[in-house]
């Protein structure tokens, strides 16, 4: 009954990432679109600027959420922590905890800094589009931030699941 209701909620997960994949093709055709209406009608340094901030917006949003998920992981192995863990175990879980809150603070600080070249964006782009059209690229950094997210938590979703099920059916003879 177990083994029956992982499969489920997994069929469930994976429907659910198959949306959201397909949400982010979209996305990434608005993206193209506003990308060729930028190129026509900003200086070229502009419209490097605003692919700049596109890309790195993608690296530094997944930079932060994969750091913030290796960090819970680590943090989870340490409360597993007791009186039968070796030393060596322990220091190791403690450098690795050190390291990472040390790299996602620097990449929090690059998320800060992302924010500051993304109001610069902004304000180049008031100067050439719409108030539509710039409600529209407001829009698409929204939804392109908010997808890499989800994509990220089904996927962890998914891998929980996965090695949930995968170690219960290892346990029934």
């Amino acid at each position: 009954e177990l083994i029956s209701s992982l499969r489920s909620k997994l069929r469930m997960l994976w429907e659910e990432r198959e949306l959201v994949l397909s949400e982010a093709r979209e996305c990434a055709e608005r993206g193209q679109e506003l990308e060729a209406t930028v190129r026509e009608l900003c200086k070229p340094n502009e419209f490097e600027r605003y692919m700049m901030f596109i890309g790195d917006l993608e690296k530094v949003v997944s930079l932060l959420l994969c750091l913030s998920s290796r960090l819970a992981r680590v943090q989870n192995a340490m409360r597993r922590i007791d009186g039968n863990t070796d030393a060596e175990e322990k220091q190791s879980l403690n450098e690795r905890h050190k390291l990472l809150s040390r790299q996602r603070e620097d990449a929090k600080d690059l998320k800060e800094n992302l924010d500051r070249r993304e109001r610069v964006v902004s304000g180049i782009l008031a100067k050439y589009l719409t108030d539509q059209q710039l409600q529209d690229y407001r829009r698409f950094v929204q939804l392109k931030t908010s997808l890499l997210i989800e994509q990220k938590d089904l996927e962890e979703q998914i891998k929980f699941f996965e090695e949930q099920l995968g170690n219960l059916e290892k346990s029934i003879p």
